[in-house]
């Protein structure tokens, strides 16, 4: 039996994303244990997850073992060290946070603004490029002249980068299959309007993928994007911002903080609402043959829930999340926290939620009466089969009735 393709999508949250990075090292590593039962065909991303998706991907195309340490060596080096970078740490995040709690003022500067921009240099002076300069750091770890003499990638893995167009409103994806990663696209992704000025990108100017797909997971079927060839069977999501909160939040950095994790998942819930929606569609036969030929993907497709309170259904698999204990401890300020300790703890929750996802993913489809052989990735692979869509096998779990 072929492979079950994957597609990784990873969520945008600043430094929080150093447990993205965690996950996507420890499913690597798995990958590695587990390489004839699937493959990863495309890798999405927006924000800090797109910087893991772009350093992952990177080492891929390049063939390196182990595929994950170029990516590791990035948050080494991009999290503070000494005494020097840890106050200066410090100093950012608890002021933010003090502003947030309503406890100090501020002066609503823009980032494109000659003081905001003095004020950073002042601070930054004579500390590591790693520390001070996110471009630079980026173009250390990756080649982009490298990457632009490849020309256009359609090979696995594709990678695909979530942004926002300010200017015309559209939502925009760089895709590795149609252009060369450049270090724009990354800086465009992971541009926070309050903290970085818009990035240009040929005529147009961009925003954090925030405001885009965050991160892109629809786009990750279409063949126009990835090729026919890379529908995945799978989406396998790394999620930051946590779906519910234990307590109301009244205090106005709880507010702050609440009101980002909601915003960083709308356009999650929508795409994966529709997703949910063409799967029932799909399952309950509702297209007719001539029909579904006009569709991207033409069998279900494993996603996660948007709630865990949603009914269960059998393409339903769990996703990589922190857990509950963890998210009750980090607040928005945290997002923007590059102390050692802050980030060696993600890294390793990182790890551990993605050995919990591997196991529970592998309970979930052995109890599914959706057959692994009746996926959209698998549809595709049996193009010009007499019966290449077996779903008339499928019948409706007692699980979906819950």
């Amino acid at each position: 039996m072929p492979r079950t393709k994957i597609a990784l999508a990873c969520q945008g949250g600043g430094s929080q994303t150093a447990f993205t990075a965690g996950a996507l090292k420890a499913l690597c590593q798995a990958q590695g244990r587990l390489r004839e039962e699937f493959e990863f065909v495309a890798i999405s991303g927006t924000s800090g997850g797109a910087v893991c998706a772009t350093l992952l991907w990177y080492s891929f195309m390049k063939g390196e073992r182990p595929v994950w340490k170029r990516m590791m060596d990035f948050w080494q080096e991009n999290t503070a060290q000494g005494p020097v970078e840890h106050a200066i740490n410090r100093f950012i995040v608890e002021s933010v946070r003090l502003v947030n709690a309503g406890m100090m003022p501020t002066l609503q500067l823009s980032p494109s603004s000659p003081m905001m921009q003095s004020m950073m240099e002042f601070m930054t002076a004579g500390q590591r490029m790693g520390f001070s300069d996110f471009r630079g750091l980026l173009e250390k770890h990756i080649d982009f002249a490298e990457i632009a003499s490849w020309g256009p990638r359609p090979q696995r893995p594709v990678l695909m980068l979530g942004a926002a167009n300010v200017t015309s409103g559209a939502l925009a994806k760089f895709v590795s299959a149609h252009e060369p990663i450049r270090v724009e696209h990354v800086l465009a992704s992971c541009a926070v309007p309050n903290i970085f000025p818009a990035v240009p990108i040929g005529g147009d100017a961009y925003w954090d993928g925030l405001f885009s797909d965050n991160p892109p997971v629809e786009e990750l079927l279409r063949p126009r994007s990835v090729g026919e060839a890379n529908i995945p069977d799978e989406i396998w999501l790394i999620k930051i911002n946590p779906t519910a909160s234990r307590r109301v939040p009244v205090k106005p950095g709880e507010i702050i903080d609440r009101r980002n994790q909601l915003e960083g998942n709308i356009s999650l819930f929508q795409q994966l609402g529709h997703l949910e929606f063409m799967n029932d569609l799909i399952l309950a036969d509702a297209f007719r043959p001539e029909f579904l030929d006009r569709f991207d993907i033409k069998a279900p497709v494993r996603i996660p829930k948007s709630f865990h309170t949603d009914i269960a259904k059998p393409y339903h698999i769990p996703c990589i999340e922190m857990p509950v204990e963890l998210q009750d401890l980090l607040d928005y300020e945290g997002k923007i926290d590059r102390g050692s300790e802050n980030i060696t703890m993600l890294i390793a929750e990182g790890e551990k939620a993605a050995e919990v996802f591997l196991r529970e993913r592998a309970a979930a489809i052995a109890a599914s009466s959706l057959g692994e052989d009746q996926t959209a990735g698998q549809a595709e692979s049996r193009e010009g089969d007499s019966d290449p869509l077996p779903l008339r096998r499928w019948k409706e779990s007692p699980r979906g009735s819950e």
